[in-house]
């Protein structure tokens, strides 16, 4: 019975070719659209967790404080007042802290025989640094303590300052000129690419920082521009941030023994917490793009619903033949749901296909990052099956309740 009314429901679909064609295209387009918008959607947010991922594991970021000028504030980081020890003391006296590095922003030159670059970030930081921020050295080695303490000229490029300034050669080992001083090479970084604010990361060059702050700036301050803190798993961010809170307030003497205490003279950011919440706006963007291109396949289960009811009224005398025949009202009622799931079944396979060559169209001409997961083709296939069985319900309920006589009289 099964087959025979599968073979029934494509003949008829069959002798009205371009109608069954304009209907299967509402379904189409939805299924179509919720593919492609829900592998768009996913790609930006695996996108933004590989951006997570680059930045390292579990982070804090502290920054220096602000200043004020009567009754002006400036924003954070106006003035310095973290400095290594603070570090050290965060990493013995934090027992949620994996690690802890330092770091000194600063702006250099490089130059390497005829060729010319200016890094977009230029930092000063230590040996942990490497842990810390998750960036493994992809040629060469990382410099050492007794480079930290020798204030060596040493330095750590990126991808991007190797690909501008070296041309293809390995620049381990080469000497270049920073600021016009003499810097060895000793290692060149794995390529991380874009932040999640758009910044090429690659673009760095990475010395002690001893060596920014004694050659690069020629300080006499021992101030340093931030401190990264890795927590050793995630659920200890919270305790983390409370105890390197606690740490530096000592360490800076704002808890008074009497009276009131001193504002933070630093702030810690979360950056676990702030790329969290960019991915928890993809995917919410991801669930919004996919319910909007829904609508495609409501209004397609309409134009099903339409022309269903258009069939059942051309095709009402034979509708009244079959039932003097002996066909029952149930009968009826399976054939025309099973012609409107036809309808619609096709339309998905053929929306799947399409679909999926949409978000492969787009990934390589945008160069966005696009994912298709089985789940968002199981349930564009699901729904458009259920778009078929309930928009097809009701012309076929009503073909079922015609009566013999009547549908046999009709004209």
């Amino acid at each position: 019975m099964g087959l025979m009314s599968i073979r029934i429901a494509l003949r008829a679909l069959a002798r009205n070719r371009v109608r069954s064609a304009l209907t299967m295209l509402g379904v189409v387009i939805g299924v179509a659209a919720v593919i492609a918008m829900v592998a768009i959607g996913q790609g930006a947010t695996s996108s933004v967790q590989q951006q997570i991922a680059s930045m390292g594991d579990n982070l804090l970021m502290i920054v220096p404080g602000s200043s004020s000028s009567g009754a002006l504030m400036f924003g954070a980081g106006t003035v310095r007042t973290l400095t290594p020890d603070d570090a050290e003391t965060i990493l013995r006296d934090c027992p949620a802290a994996a690690g802890a590095s330092v770091v000194i922003r600063a702006r250099a030159q490089i130059v390497y025989q005829d060729q010319n670059w200016a890094p977009a970030t230029v930092e000063g930081t230590d040996p942990s640094y490497v842990t810390v921020r998750n960036w493994e050295i992809a040629e060469g080695a990382w410099f050492t303590e007794s480079d930290l303490r020798a204030a060596g000229q040493v330095c750590i490029l990126g991808q991007t300052v190797v690909e501008q300034v070296f041309r293809g050669e390995s620049p381990v080992g080469r000497r270049i000129r920073v600021n016009g001083m003499p810097f060895r090479v000793v290692g060149v970084l794995v390529k991380k690419g874009a932040n999640a604010f758009g910044s090429d990361q690659d673009d760095t060059l990475l010395l002690p920082y001893t060596t920014v702050q004694k050659k690069l700036q020629g300080s006499a301050f021992d101030t340093i521009d931030r401190i990264f803190v890795s927590a050793r798993a995630a659920e200890d961010l919270p305790e983390l941030e409370q105890d390197v809170r606690r740490v530096l307030r000592a360490n800076h003497r704002l808890d008074r023994e009497h009276g009131t205490a001193a504002m933070d003279d630093f702030s810690i950011r979360n950056l676990t917490e702030v790329m969290g919440a960019m991915t928890s706006t993809t995917s919410i963007m991801t669930a919004l793009l996919a319910a909007i291109a829904s609508v495609s396949l409501l209004v397609g289960g309409i134009g099903i619903m339409n022309i269903m009811l258009v069939s059942v009224t051309e095709r009402t005398r034979e509708i009244g033949l079959r039932m003097a025949v002996g066909a029952t009202s149930s009968n009826v009622l399976a054939q025309f749901l099973i012609e409107a799931l036809v309808l619609s079944a096709i339309g998905g396979l053929i929306g799947i296909a399409v679909g999926l060559t949409g978000a492969t169209t787009v990934a390589r001409i945008a160069h966005w990052p696009v994912i298709v997961s089985p789940q968002a083709v199981e349930a564009a296939v699901l729904f458009s099956a259920a778009v078929g069985v309930v928009f097809g319900f009701y012309p076929a309920w009503r073909a079922s309740r015609l009566d013999p006589m009547d549908a046999l009289r009709y004209e």
